[in-house]
């Protein structure tokens, strides 16, 4: 979901930078010491999911498990993809520098929308629990896709059949992550509850800043 050089107008990219900015600080903020290797750990996971690449137009589908990363990390789930696509620019020449803005707002504002909007009901039973992180990692999918259309679209409108093709494309992927997001939770649940939200809101662990 990587957005390449080249493609976005220069006042696109620079609102990009300017909000990723300002959620990279909000989130090193929230971000205690004792929780980066839980974010390092992520970051990596975000990192390897990101590999496989499926090009469509100007951009390009794969996993992406912002989903988790938002759920588990919250604001802090910035800082964490910010690094991940920074590695992967320069290592891989996926997306781009001028775009890292724009790309890390993407995939770290939905993160973090899904944390307020699905992390309440991980703290419910089982059932609504496992709907919860399914919705989670499937919103997260729908969310980056009308970021990524949205801004392909305020760049010009020769982008919109390719917007409209690109949500279309990231249909099986929301599944796919929903899937993946459910399972991380059901197995945090078992070997490592106090990571999950509802342990943070409950004050069981003191690192819990979303």
């Amino acid at each position: 979901m990587h957005i390449s050089e080249g493609v976005l107008s220069a006042p696109v990219l620079a609102s990009g930078a300017a909000f990723a900015a300002a959620g990279i600080a909000v989130g090193l903020k929230k971000l205690d010491n004792d929780r980066i290797p839980q974010a390092g750990i992520l970051a990596a996971a975000f990192f390897v999911a990101s590999l496989v690449h499926v090009p469509i137009g100007p951009s390009s589908v794969h996993l992406v498990l912002n989903g988790i990363v938002g759920l588990l990390l919250g604001w802090a789930a910035f800082p964490v993809i910010a690094v991940a696509l920074v590695l992967q620019a320069v290592l891989f020449q996926f997306g781009g520098i001028t775009t890292l803005g724009v790309n890390t707002l993407i995939m770290a504002g939905p993160a973090v929308a899904c944390y307020y909007l699905c992390g309440p009901f991980v703290k419910k039973g089982n059932t609504i629990a496992l709907a919860g992180a399914f919705a989670c990692g499937a919103l997260a999918i729908l969310l980056s896709a009308l970021c990524v259309a949205g801004a392909l679209v305020l760049t010009g409108e020769a982008f919109i059949e390719i917007s409209v093709a690109l949500v279309g494309a990231h249909i099986v992927v929301m599944l796919i992550e929903g899937i993946v997001t459910m399972f991380c939770v059901a197995f945090l649940k078992k070997v490592q509850p106090e990571m999950l939200p509802m342990a943070q809101t409950r004050g069981k662990i003191p690192q819990g800043k979303p």
